[in-house]
């Protein structure tokens, strides 16, 4: 598996806990041990390029996703390919702001956007009910499993 973390938001990030959850999700959605994911944290102004640039909106956010081999979650029989699944951004600062909102920690709001963002990657989305509750369902079974808390509340943008 190649995780990789590039921290340019100027704000300190447990990027360790950010792989190993990553690592935790390609697990148990049986994701290519070869696959690839790349993690940028970014800062407000950065986001909000981004966001200009992919999503044709502006103003920053807190987690875009960028997929790369279109590739889906896999089964025990059957995991995915080997492949790139695409780089994730997200903005720290964002994180920050919406964690006090939520009333649970910068890191924990961190993992979930992390997770949001995988899902993404993997073809899931949350612009129809039912797609919410798949997506939202599956992201809060996987950060309690890697946890061992109770998901923080969502606080997506």
């Amino acid at each position: 598996m190649s995780i990789e973390v590039n921290n340019e938001s100027g704000i300190a990030v447990d990027e360790a806990e950010l792989v190993a959850l990553a690592r935790y999700v390609f697990e148990r959605l049986f994701i290519h041990p070869q696959a690839e994911l790349s993690i940028l944290l970014v800062d407000e102004p950065a986001m909000e390029k981004l966001h200009i640039e992919l999503m044709d909106e502006p103003g920053s956010t807190d987690v875009l996703s960028v997929p790369m081999d279109e590739l889906t979650p896999g089964t025990p029989d059957k995991p995915t390919p080997q492949g790139m699944l695409g780089d994730i951004a997200i903005c720290p600062q964002v994180a920050e702001i919406q964690a006090q909102n939520a009333g649970h920690s910068t890191q924990d709001e961190m993992l979930l956007l992390t997770t949001h963002g995988i899902l993404h990657l993997l073809g899931f989305d949350h612009a129809e009910p039912e797609e919410k509750e798949e997506m939202f369902g599956l992201q809060r079974e996987l950060l309690s499993g890697f946890t061992g808390r109770e998901a923080p509340a969502e606080t997506i943008q």
